[in-house]
């Protein structure tokens, strides 16, 4: 089979609204090459090895690269994706040069472009993140692996949002909570959840496709037990409120349901919000406030912003 490779040169701000406008077109994953990696002071935190190649990544701004099977119809699904990227500017995102080229590549290519990109990382003081393909033998007796494969992945788990997401869960999941992820994508944050002792999470999207990606790396991490994965928007299929509610989405989406955000959290429990770049920060934070929620910690990470915030008792 042969695939079309997408790039698209775009800005950081725009990554997480365009990678998501590719899964909607078909992508089952994004590859995310971005220029500041090259200079940026990577905190030996939890032992990574960073090796990068200069040739691997743009001089300036981010390419962010999908793939779609080549069919009769892939010139009107490239110009959907041209369009939906050219309209972000109405919600005040900066996509830059937004310059899509296009090429194609065969069956073998594909696996190898994945392959390359993506190796185990461990991305907080517990979790790693690890190929199915990958050998990987745990460093620690209390170290929660999380296995993923990006072809049915919306990206690899350590996009700046989604680690901080994990780690935000690490400080608020408690054995035997009730957990509701706003927005699941891979379903990794519910698999984190559950890994942490969850009792049961309610995880929901959107998107179909999200929806199935997500089942798949629940049963491939064999959680299926205490994770739910259902179609939904937003809130909608909630039935009784969370210790703890995690919603990894856009920050203008964040900001439109914070009162019921408030009704869907537990007196004394947790929300944790992320996909806010750094520019929505006090947006974000304002209309939590608004809402009745008390801010607990502020994570940031790159350009990338993680609230965690509290419903009083």
């Amino acid at each position: 089979m042969k695939w079309s490779e997408l790039s698209i040169h775009t800005t950081n701000e725009a990554v997480e609204p365009i990678s998501n406008i590719l899964h909607e077109a078909g992508a089952s994953g994004v590859v995310i090459e971005d220029s500041e990696e090259l200079t940026r002071e990577h905190p030996d935190r939890f032992g990574e090895i960073y090796a990068l190649d200069p040739d691997e990544f743009p001089q300036e701004g981010v390419i962010v690269k999908a793939y779609l099977p080549v069919t009769s119809f892939i010139a009107e699904t490239i110009e959907g994706i041209r369009q939906a990227v050219h309209q972000l500017t109405a919600f005040d995102i900066n996509t830059g040069r937004a310059e899509i080229t296009v090429s194609e590549v065969h069956e073998e290519q594909w696996a190898t472009a994945w392959k390359k990109y993506y190796h185990p990382v461990k991305i907080s003081q517990r979790f790693t993140i690890v190929p199915t393909w990958e050998e990987y033998t745990p460093v620690a007796s209390d170290e929660l692996i999380i296995e993923l494969d990006p072809g049915m992945a919306f990206g690899t788990g350590t996009h700046p949002t989604t680690v901080m997401c994990l780690q935000a869960l690490e400080k608020t999941v408690n054995p035997g909570n009730q957990v509701i992820d706003v927005g699941t994508g891979s379903g990794v944050l519910a698999v984190g959840a559950a890994l942490l002792g969850a009792a049961h999470v309610h995880a929901l999207d959107l998107d179909e496709v999200a929806v199935t990606a997500a089942r798949e790396n629940v049963k491939l991490n064999n959680t299926h037990d205490r994770v739910n994965v259902v179609h939904g928007n937003l809130l909608d299929t909630i039935e009784a409120p969370g210790d703890v509610v995690i919603a990894n989405i856009l920050a203008e989406v964040i900001i439109s349901f914070t009162d019921d955000a408030l009704t869907a959290v537990k007196p004394g429990g947790y929300y944790v919000t992320s996909g806010i770049i750094g520019a929505k920060k006090e947006d974000v934070k304002q209309a939590l406030i608004a809402s009745g929620f008390v801010i607990d910690e502020v994570m940031m990470m790159e350009d990338w912003v993680t609230i965690i915030s509290k419903k009083p008792l």
